[in-house]
């Protein structure tokens, strides 16, 4: 077998939680190896391997430690996405297993065109991990909520949507008497209350620490000399995209963002449709999020951008005029950060 680990020239890795199937081949696509490997027993594996070999994993859960792991031992590794493996699966659909899915991830390695996904520093996972819970908290905000207010409404209690009212509307209505609320429910909405308060302080907590990113981090202050471009998204931008480099301009960074259309053409007919929603689902979204922000303000300003963008709004109208933003501003961060020239300075900004 040790004659045979010299012949691998590249090895398409699935990832699980405790095994670790491996797929490889020769410098002619015969394969070498097909088997499941316990996830102690990976790295041992992978030591094997001779020099120059590629070693490609699927970008999923736990991806970019092992990337971190293998690049440590000098192994050349890749990171695929998975969306672009399924076209590789030989069996398609109603064929996925482990092995079918290391095989795909193999030969999707091997075409010359493909675009790898970078391998993140244990900062960016950091940074992003405090989006993950800020976003989480919100959620888990928002549920509380509607319990609350699902309770009472049982007793004829009416309460309003506003997250800023809400605190003291719910500490009032547990101090009045004027209700059917029993004794036992009034303690179950004061512990729901507690709930509620602790939600804000692990929110306020994320949003300080993001502040305080932006604040220290250069590339993150050149996000957000971008019009439209607020904390959260420059602190996301930073951590979910190492160096803007990756990109061949700024039509494929907003490509991987899912901001252009889906194309279904043929016989030179162009028919587009919808934003693909491909890529970073957070990242977008605070993208959209700031267009928006955008389109509610170049009323009362005078520059080129905005001039631009009322036009726009005038034509395609308000939904299709926020994401033309998003996209727009997808680009001009790239320009930003792969030339790291303040967009502030800009005369037409």
């Amino acid at each position: 077998m040790r004659k045979q680990r010299a012949k691998v020239v590249r090895v398409g890795v699935d990832l699980a939680k405790s095994v670790v199937q491996v797929h490889a081949v020769d410098a002619g696509g015969a394969v070498i190896a097909a088997k499941q490997l316990p996830r102690a027993g990976f790295l041992p594996w992978c030591e094997q391997l001779p020099q120059g070999c590629l070693v490609a994993i699927e970008a999923c859960s736990a991806a970019h430690h092992w990337a971190r792991r293998l690049l440590a031992m000098g192994i050349d590794v890749r990171l695929v996405a998975p969306a672009f493996v399924a076209p590789y699966r030989m069996s398609g659909k109603t064929g996925k297993n482990d092995a079918n899915d290391a095989a795909a991830i193999c030969e999707a390695a091997s075409r010359p065109q493909m675009r790898f996904v970078p391998v993140k520093t244990p900062d960016q996972q950091s940074w992003r991990a405090i989006h993950t819970l800020r976003e989480g908290y919100i959620i888990e905000r928002g549920s509380c909520m509607n319990r609350a207010r699902g309770v009472l409404a049982e007793f004829g209690v009416l309460f309003p949507l506003s997250t800023e009212k809400f605190h003291n509307e719910l500490l009032g209505v547990l101090r009045g008497s004027d209700d059917e609320l029993t004794p036992l429910a009034r303690m179950a909405l004061r512990k729901c209350l507690a709930h509620f308060d602790e939600l804000e302080g692990q929110i306020a907590w994320c949003t300080q620490q993001i502040e305080r990113h932006v604040a220290t981090d250069p590339r993150a202050k050149l996000a957000m000399s971008v019009f439209g471009v607020g904390a959260l998204t420059a602190s996301a931008l930073v951590a979910s995209v190492g160096n803007m480099n990756h990109f061949k301009n700024g039509r494929q960074f907003s490509a991987w963002l899912g901001l252009v259309p889906r194309m279904s053409s043929t016989g030179g007919r162009p028919k587009l449709g919808p934003i693909t929603k491909r890529g970073d689902a957070y990242l977008r979204k605070l993208l959209v999020l700031g267009g928006r922000a955008v389109l509610t303000a170049v009323s009362r300003r005078d520059d080129a951008f905005s001039k631009w963008a009322v036009q726009l709004h005038a034509r395609v109208g308000w939904s299709k005029a926020i994401v033309a933003i998003a996209n727009k501003n997808a680009r001009i961060l790239w320009g930003v950060l792969s030339e790291g020239r303040d967009r502030s300075e800009d005369p037409r900004h």
